[in-house]
Order: C-alpha cells, then structure tokens, then sequence
C-alpha cells in the first residue's frame, strides 16, 4: 500500500480510562497481550547505563530516556495495522501530531519511519521543516491561523483544514491571488460526545474546533462550500484523545465518512476524495502493555466503516500520544527521604516541571513510578505506600501520591513511565526549573547501551537569557514624563 499522500449530541455513556484499566473494554475486546517484557528489559537496562555513564548522578539528578527501537517498533505497528485493511494502492498518510513531542530529532526519527507531520503553530511547522519531513507529507490543523500561516502553508504546498467559515473565506482571498499545490479541507465537529477527560473531548456540542455539524445550517453550509468551491477535497474530524472509548472514536470516523458520502452524491461528483480521521488513540497508563493497539483499533474502523478502506478515499491519521507514551521514561534521584504523618516521602526532582498534568489533574493522569536503586538497578522489597514528591514549592508537586513500590531511599532513582509523549518535551518553567537532557537509546549489541542526545540539559545561564537577562535595566530606565 502505497503512504505518500500528494493531492443533538449524544454520550454514549462509555468513558476513557486513565486509571490503568482496558481502554479497549467497553467493546468487548480481547486486549490481553504480553505486558512489554522487551521493552521493560530495555528501560532497565537503559537506566542502569545512563547512571553508569553519567548522564544520570548527584550532578545529573534528572534525565529524560527514549527508547528509539520501540519508537520504531511503533511507526511499524501503525502502518501494518493499516496496511491490513485498506485496498491496495490507497494513499495513507500518519502524520505524528507534534505537539505530542516537539524535538527535531524525534520529528526525523519518526519520518525515517515512514511517518509525517501534523502541526499546529509556526513553531511546530519550523520544527518538522528542520527534522526534513516533506511538506506533502505535513498537515496544518490549528484552529486560529493568522493569513502569514495560510500563506505560507499554501505557498510549500501543506494540506490544510480550515476550522470554520470565516478562515475558509481567508483561504478564498489566497486563491484567486495565487495558485497551490496544497490539499485543501474543511474540519468538521460531529458533536455526538465525549469522554472522561473534558479539556480532550473535541466532538462535544460546545468544542472549540470545527465546524458544528448539527447547529441550525451548518450542515447545509458545509456542503454548499464544497459545491462552490471545487478544490476543497478533504474532511476531516478528530473526536478527542485520552479518555475518549474505541467505540466514540469509531462513531466520530463513521459520521465524517457518511457527511463525504451525502457530499459526493449531492455534487454528483467524487470531490472529496481524502479523509483525514484524526488520531486520539488512548494509551493504557496502569501497565507496561500497550492497550489497545492499533491493529484493534484498524479493525473495529473495517467493521464500522467498511466504505472507508475500500480505495475510494485517501486516508490521513494524526496519532500523537499512543507512538511515544511508552518509549519514554523520566528518571529523577531521590535526594531526601523523610515521612510525614507517618507516610515516606521521597523528594525527587521531577515534578510539575515535566508532568504538569499529572500534578494539576492525577486523577486523569496518573502516573506509575518504577524503583531503581543507588546504582540504577530495579529496586527489590516489600512494597510500601509512599509519596513521591517533586522539587517545586508547592504542597501539591507530586509525582504520585500514596504508592505502593519498594521504599526509596536517598541516592535512588524514581522513574516516572510512559512518559514519552507531552511529558518531559513540554517543559513547565515553575521556579525556574531546568528543562532535563533528553538522550535516546539504543543496545550496542555487546551488551550496552548506547545514548544520543536529543536536546542538552537546559544550564542557568540560559534559563537567566530567556527570563529578560539581557534587558536587565530596560524598567529601572523606562520612566513617565515628570517622574523621578
């Protein structure tokens, strides 16, 4: 199958789960599989090393680790996942959304791997223009793109989709100006729901993103816009991410094909030949097993939506959390052990600097800890409930609250899993917190482990250059008329 690509609501009463259980089980699916002993191997391994090495110690007392084979084994298992349901010779592209891990040379890795771009601001734009990923292969999917976006979008010849009718007009403008050789759409808001996570929910009756399929007209606006505008060719609909069930996400794919089905019958002609499915498959946080899979997930869509693989439609994905969550481990060294009310608290340091979420919202995301000893060994012993703290000044700076794992002490290593997506690429600047290095890994093949960095530790000097270090006196020296 060929993966370059040119050219009233309703809850289903299913909710997400973020608390380690089945993603996949309101379905009724079977997703018991081996819990990831490989990829469990190689973290340990991985961590014992970057102590070994230095890239983890008293000096170094955080770093970030990505597993660069289960990057790969990912990239892999999403297209095999697809190339085994769609006809032969359907053009599938998966766009990483980069918002999920804005490093350059995660971007490359991934379009080494035959996967593209999505993006959603200039910033990520330059970033996968840097890590080489072909504007063919790039979306743009940002719901407030200034005409300096569009412009530029049209120009390289980036698929867009514009997000409502005011921006379609702004398109309009561009196109009798120049020409483009970008593929163009529309995003559209099915609104049938959403899941257990609210801030990630974007099918809801009142979501920002889109255009609402079911308020007064906007179906009918949708498709006179196609019928007036020949070179709109593409829909597109996301329903949400984490906490969104197989079952929403399936039903926000069925309502997008059926609207491109009613659209090509009413114009007569098969003008929408492209349909960008978004991405949003949950990753199962309680285990090392990844749950569900994309294979699962391919083939629920093949019994829903049979018409969406049989060749007649071109086919975007944009899945961004459930590449990497697994791949990537933030590891943080216990620099104090105490207790309070009877409770161990082990004070490391990461925190709300790299699991902002997690701190803000544990409930939704909650994150497991794994133990390493002194010498970034898997710790053994009783389990004990304990708290793992971050290094912020605030009470609620915890990685986990009252976790049962082996007791950290001072000088071992608590390790934050799944951690590969929106975590530790996203940096918090609470306190002035230094962003942690990033190293990739990989097995030597003599037993090793072998690092690359990824991004260096941020130093203070830096962190003072991009707190106004440079305009030090620009407020001493700004005064009014007439003041001292």
């Amino acid at each position: 199958m060929g993966d370059d690509m040119t050219g009233a609501p309703v809850n289903d009463g299913n909710q997400g789960h973020t608390d380690g259980t089945d993603p996949g089980a309101d379905l009724g699916i079977d997703t018991g599989q081996d819990p990831g002993t490989e990829h469990t191997a190689r973290r340990d391994e991985a961590v014992q090393a970057a102590v070994e090495q230095g890239l983890l110690g008293p000096g170094a007392p955080i770093a970030a680790l990505l597993d660069v084979t289960g990057v790969r084994e990912s990239a892999a298992a999403l297209r095999a996942a697809f190339d085994a349901v769609t006809a032969p010779g359907t053009p599938v592209l998966h766009a990483f959304a980069v918002k999920a891990s804005p490093l350059v040379p995660v971007l490359r890795l991934l379009n080494e791997e035959g996967i593209g771009a999505e993006v959603a601001s200039p910033g990520e734009l330059a970033l996968a223009r840097a890590a080489g990923v072909r504007p063919e292969r790039t979306v743009l999917d940002a719901p407030a793109k200034t005409p300096a976006e569009l412009r530029e979008a049209l120009a390289l010849g980036i698929a867009v989709n514009a997000d409502n009718p005011q921006e379609l007009e702004r398109i309009d403008g561009l196109m009798r100006s120049a020409t483009s050789r970008s593929p163009l759409g529309i995003r559209v808001n099915p609104q049938i729901g959403g899941g257990s996570i609210a801030a990630l929910s974007t099918a809801t009756a009142t979501s920002k993103f889109g255009v609402a399929l079911r308020d007064e007209g906007a179906r009918e606006w949708v498709v006179r816009a196609f019928a007036e505008r020949p070179w709109l060719t593409r829909l597109h609909a996301h329903t949400g991410s984490q906490g969104i069930p197989l079952s929403l996400l399936a039903r926000g794919v069925e309502e997008t094909y059926r609207l491109a089905e009613e659209i090509n019958a009413r114009l007569g002609r098969r003008q929408i030949d492209t349909l960008d499915i978004g991405g949003g498959l949950g990753v199962n946080f309680g285990s090392d097993a990844t749950s569900p899979t994309y294979a699962q997930y391919a083939q629920l869509l093949k019994e829903a939506v049979p018409g969406l693989f049989d060749g007649r439609y071109g086919l975007v994905t944009e899945f961004g959390r459930s590449m990497l969550a697994k791949q990537g481990t933030v590891v943080a060294r216990v620099e104090y052990a105490k207790s309070a009310g009877g409770r161990p608290i082990a004070i490391t340091h990461a925190g709300v600097q790299v699991a902002t979420r997690t701190v803000y919202a544990p409930q939704s995301w909650p994150l497991r800890i794994a133990a390493y000893d002194g010498k970034g060994r898997p710790k053994s012993g009783a389990d004990v409930v304990q708290d793992v703290a971050g290094p912020a000044c605030f009470a609620g700076d915890l990685l986990a609250e009252g976790q049962a794992l082996p007791l950290l002490e001072q000088g071992d290593y608590a390790a934050a899993l799944d951690t590969g997506a929106y975590y530790f690429a996203a940096h918090y600047a609470y306190n002035s917190l230094a962003r942690p290095g990033i190293y990739g890994f990989v097995r030597d093949g003599a037993g090793g482990v072998s690092f690359a960095t990824v991004r260096e530790p941020q130093t203070v000097a830096e962190i003072v250059a991009e707190s106004g270090g440079a305009h030090a006196a620009a407020l001493t020296t700004l005064r009014a008329p007439g003041s001292r």
